[in-house]
């Protein structure tokens, strides 16, 4: 093995070594270890608590709805909220 290195592994090695300095220097944190320590255990707590449910749908109805990709339960909820008539 060659006792020098390339121009390239030097680069790489300083700027890992500066990164690694800046991450113990907490540079580029989007929080400071104060407000992680703030933060509690768990999910945010919800104001409004969804109900879970039973719900028999045709196979070929939960397949497109399922199809339409992540959040579709969401927008199934969004969907069955706006076609149900108001309370009187």
């Amino acid at each position: 093995m060659p006792k020098t290195k390339d121009p390239e592994t030097l680069e790489f090695e300083t700027a890992l070594l500066r990164s690694v300095d800046q991450a113990l220097a907490g540079e580029g944190r989007v929080t400071t270890g104060a407000e992680i320590a703030k933060r509690s255990a768990g999910r945010p707590v919800q104001t409004v608590h969804k109900q879970p449910v039973t719900l028999r749908l045709d196979p070929e109805v939960l397949a497109r709805w399922r199809a339409s990709g992540k959040g579709w339960q969401t927008r199934m909820a969004e969907v069955l909220g706006q076609a149900t008539p108001a309370a009187s």
